[in-house]
């Protein structure tokens, strides 16, 4: 709602009534469907400060978030999305707060939650990634791969947080998300491998202008990816096969 002007004339009393009536009116409006415009970063509802010993749903949506902070150099390290703040997500919150120009104390105040709240679209997304750049190429869904809708559409909001992360590593650069999603059908299509992760929702196949592959690898081992391509494709292929309880891959190794 937008304040009163200082000096603003008052309305009669009968408008006053009108203006109330209006008020209560918008506010039930907003309780029963919460209308943000497109672009507006969501505020996650965090109930209260967060830090090393705490549990609950609230710690599983910090994880999801600071995962792609898993560690400052190469490292098969990545932050369990498991509802119990240890000190793996505590260490990923101190990077995250270092990246972000924030008290470094891995406690999530207020301070650290606006910022989570500021990577996030009103419509689930993150800032800097759109549902669509993930979506089938052929169906434009997240429909016909190995696990429901839902569950890849959720995969790939995973995705996304550990992307704003390699984006912020590497220098605030934009990402292209050449291949995200792609139903079994596709994924045959295109010659992909029968369990290729793309089917999960949970890997992507970059492109970034200016930057060369070897250093998006690079970046990438910081950022909880278990799964890495060579850098010597026309690509970089990233993905989370760890967080579907497979075995970690990396091509190229640490370098």
């Amino acid at each position: 709602m937008t304040p009163s002007r200082p000096g603003s004339a008052l309305p009669s009393a009968p408008g006053r009534r009108a203006l109330l009536r209006g008020a209560l009116a918008a506010a039930a409006a907003v309780t029963l469907v919460p209308l943000l415009p497109t672009g507006t970063a969501y505020a996650y509802a965090w109930s209260r400060t967060l830090s090393q010993g705490a549990t609950g749903a609230d710690v599983t949506e910090l994880q999801i978030r600071v995962a792609g902070w898993a560690a400052t150099g190469p490292s098969q390290a990545r932050v369990a999305i498991d509802g119990d703040f240890g000190a793996g997500t505590a260490a990923a919150v101190r990077r995250f707060q270092t990246a972000y120009g924030l008290s470094s104390d891995g406690v999530v105040g207020p301070a650290t939650q606006s910022q989570l709240n500021a990577l996030q679209q009103s419509d689930g997304s993150t800032v800097h990634f759109n549902w669509s750049e993930f979506t089938d190429r052929v169906s434009g869904t997240f429909s016909g791969g190995k696990l429901s809708a839902a569950a890849t559409k959720e995969n790939v909001r995973r995705a996304m947080y550990k992307l704003e992360a390699l984006r912020k590593k590497l220098g605030n650069t934009a990402i292209t998300v050449n291949s995200g999603f792609r139903s079994i059908q596709h994924n045959a299509d295109v010659g992909g491998a029968s369990d290729s992760m793309h089917l999960y929702g949970t890997a992507a196949d970059l492109g970034v202008a200016g930057v060369s592959n070897r250093t998006v690898y690079q970046k990438a081992e910081t950022c909880g990816f278990s799964g890495l391509e060579t850098y010597t494709e026309d690509h970089q292929h990233v993905d989370s096969r760890a967080d579907l309880g497979r075995a970690w891959w990396w091509q190229d190794g640490t370098i």
